[in-house]
């Protein structure tokens, strides 16, 4: 009898501990579920945006070439000797501390025209010795290289250089920080590159230091981290922040920190980088985690150009760490970051270079292995064997309470022990057992999924059905009264068309119409509120709200009378006749709910609103036009080209009302018919004005543009009729139909 509860909960047990398992051996890696190391990544940006200080640091400040410099400056690449120009200010007018490029200079600068002087001497065109010693005395002054390299000697700057992956090799490189050999036998798994782009000779040789720009993201595309340490042909080079700060301190020696000594119980992984008195830890790559302080703009920036000009405040750059790079669209190194998915590459070296200085680089060192199996292990146990027992209350407050334990250790050790422990899988494993135990949730929403379905899946198509039952408590048949947007649509000559075919034919014919325009209203969300015969009713607006509603109903005429249009050929073929359909769409406040008798109920819409909407269909064939639309709806539709037919009072109606035709969407309207909309335009301006000889001279002309318009015959008989019949003064220019 003891073991009963454990006999009778054996299948969620071991579901749980099924769970615990996988999970455990993901974090060993012989699964190596992606989905897992995606949400660990997305864990680990959460918590990197949540604690960021989001303050400006004003000891780095970066020199930005700008679109204000490139259009002040001329384009780039500058000329060395402007580069020079800069040098000087930087270090004798301002009196910066250290200086790192974020660009590289692999090829001379010839804008001198000092290759073509000399270029001119060798071939002794001037033919006399006067030319070769004037050309002697302006070497100097020319060679725009070894002027910019002679600016460099003896000053605290960083040339930046790039690695690649490809055999390709320019420049020269700075010596190593580890020399070749130093890590053999040890097997560290440095980041290995197979060329690199770097600085012309002579400008490394008199530069203090140089590093590497370039650096990988992550696996989804995200920057963070970056390779300190880079391996190349056996020697090992730095990258460009960790060349920065150690220039700032005054080149100490780089040191490898082993947590033992190498070979000691099979551990030889390096965990930490030694400069002078900072401690930088890195991963068993060498790559140290991106210290973001914050968005774009969490340091300093000052356009090249007044740096150049001297516009800058002494204040701002006096001993501050400089770092210039670039912003300028066509020159702008942009990485996708966990603050954002556009950063510039030159902030991203500042702010590893601030986190060295402050001594805040996140940890994640190999032993963090044996923490997350520990807290997997202790977490899932413990839901494992507790939660098939107890109520589902008690067994969500257990699950949050495991919850709330693995977080609030896991942010503890992130923000105060500066170490980074795996988050996702423990939130994901306590998700899993608990969602598994408490299943019967899933049920109860599957329930309220189907009642949803029943009640409304009759009308509107299943993409809002899948909406409404993410909170069914929120829809209901009863009435109410609400804005929203009516359409009909009819087929003329209907009786005419069913006469001529056999019924077989007729519903054939019927099915292959109704549904293309079925699918029409369910893709711009409509509900289709009846069939009639050949007519169909929908609405927007109900059951799920549409603040688009006039814009969908719209869309969705033009669209079925363009299908309409593809599918007559169709029907030409089979010997059917061709179908030509009135549409009306009419917006207002009108009542929508489940309304009949007890015999028989349908969702529907009633009001004033509705019955415009159905006069509207009625009356499209007087203007010869497909579809109409009430001035309501007209002016809830934005993007869409309509062209004003009449005011109209219609039967059962006092208030006039204008109409009008949608032409197509905006942008998308070919001259001629915009052309010939401005002229009607100015036709029933005149029309309402009573200026009978310029509304038929304008009609005349629309004629002879759209010969087969039956709305331009139309006003030319009223116009006839009002000329002979002068409607008075007061004249509102309505017409008034007698018939629906």
């Amino acid at each position: 009898m003891r073991w009963m509860p454990f006999r009778k909960h054996a299948v969620r047990i071991v579901m749980g501990l099924g769970v615990l398992l996988i999970f455990l051996l993901d974090a060993v890696h012989p699964l190596g579920i992606g989905f897992v190391r995606q949400l660990e990544s997305l864990s680990y940006d959460l918590r990197l945006n949540l604690t960021m200080p989001g303050t400006v640091d004003p000891r780095i400040v970066i020199v930005d070439i700008d679109e204000k410099s490139l259009a002040e400056e001329g384009r780039w690449p500058w000329s060395r000797v402007k580069l020079a120009k800069m040098l000087d200010n930087l270090f004798d007018r301002y009196h910066v501390a250290v200086l790192g490029f974020d660009v590289v200079y692999a090829e001379r600068d010839e804008s001198s025209g000092l290759n073509v002087l000399e270029r001119l001497a060798r071939q002794d065109l001037k033919g006399d010795e006067r030319y070769r010693q004037a050309l002697a005395r302006l070497r100097p002054e020319l060679d725009y290289d070894a002027l910019f390299a002679q600016k460099l000697k003896g000053r605290p700057v960083v040339l930046g250089y790039y690695f690649t992956n490809e055999a390709n090799v320019s420049g020269a490189l700075p010596p190593p920080v580890f020399p070749a050999g130093t890590f053999d036998g040890m097997g560290i798994p440095f980041h290995t590159m197979s060329g690199y782009g770097a600085n012309l000779p002579e400008l490394q040789k008199n530069a203090a230091n140089a590093g590497y720009f370039s650096f990988d993201p992550d696996a989804d595309g995200v920057a963070r981290r970056v390779n300190l340490v880079a391996e190349y042909q056996g020697a090992y080079y730095e990258a460009l922040s960790l060349a920065v700060v150690r220039t700032l301190l005054d080149n100490p020696p780089l040191i490898a920190g082993f947590p033992v000594e190498p070979g000691e119980g099979g551990y030889s992984l390096i965990e930490w980088l030694g400069a002078g008195n900072l401690k930088i830890p890195v991963d068993d790559r060498l790559a140290a985690l991106i210290p973001y302080r914050g968005k774009q703009g969490s340091f300093t920036y000052v356009s090249a150009a007044d740096v150049l000009k001297n516009r800058v405040k002494p204040e701002l750059l006096e001993n501050a760490i400089i770092l210039v790079g670039t912003t300028a669209p066509g020159l702008m190194d942009l990485r996708a970051t966990p603050v954002s998915s556009v950063y510039p590459g030159v902030e991203v070296h500042a702010n590893l270079i601030a986190g060295m200085l402050d001594g805040n680089i996140k940890h994640r060192p190999a032993y963090v292995l044996a923490i997350e199996l520990l807290t997997l292990l202790a977490a899932g146990l413990l839901l494992a064997l507790v939660l098939p027992f107890v109520s589902p209350l008690r067994a969500t407050l257990v699950a949050l309470l495991v919850l709330a334990a693995v977080v609030g250790a896991n942010l503890v050790m992130w923000q105060h022990a500066n170490m980074v422990l795996a988050l996702a899988s423990p939130v994901l494993m306590i998700g899993l057992i608990f969602v598994l135990n408490m299943s019967y949730g899933f049920f109860v929403e599957s329930r309220a999924k189907r009642q949803i379905t029943g009640l409304f899946g009759q009308y509107v198509p299943p993409e809002l059905v899948d909406e409404m039952s993410k909170d069914p408590e929120r829809f209901t048949m009863e009435g109410e009264s609400r804005e929203m947007t009516v359409l009909f649509s009819d087929v003329r000559g209907f009786t005419s068309i069913s006469e001529g075919l056999k019924p077989k034919e007729l519903s054939q014919l019927m099915n292959e119409y109704m549904t293309p325009m079925t699918r029409i209203i369910h893709k711009h969300r409509g509900t289709i509120d009846k069939y009639i015969g050949d007519a169909i009713m929908a609405f927007w607006g109900a059951p799920l709200a549409d603040p688009d509603h006039a814009l969908h109903a719209v869309l969705a005429a033009m669209e079925m009378q363009s299908v309409l249009a593809e599918l007559r050929p169709q029907f030409t073929a089979k010997g059917w006749p061709e179908i030509r359909i009135g549409v009306g769409v009419n917006t207002g406040i009108m009542s929508v709910g489940n309304m009949g008798s007890q015999f028989r109920m349908a969702y529907t819409v009633m009001g004033d609103a509705v019955n415009l909407g159905s006069r509207l269909e009625g009356i499209t064939k007087q203007y010869g036009v497909g579809i109409l639309v009430g001035e309501n709806a007209r002016h809830k539709v934005p993007g869409v080209v309509f062209r004003e037919l009449d005011r109209v009072r219609v039967k059962g109606k006092d208030e006039p009302v204008a109409i009008f035709e949608p032409l197509g969407l905006e942008g998308q309207m070919d001259k001629a018919v915009l052309d010939e909309l401005e002229l009607f335009g100015q036709a029933l301006g005149c029309y309402r004005s009573q200026d009978w000889d310029g509304a038929e001279t304008r009609l005349q002309a629309l004629l002879k543009l759209s010969p087969d318009s039956h709305l331009y015959p139309l006003y030319q008989e009223r116009v006839a009729y009002f000329r002979a019949n002068p409607p008075g003064e007061n004249w509102d220019g309505v017409f008034v139909f007698q018939t629906k």
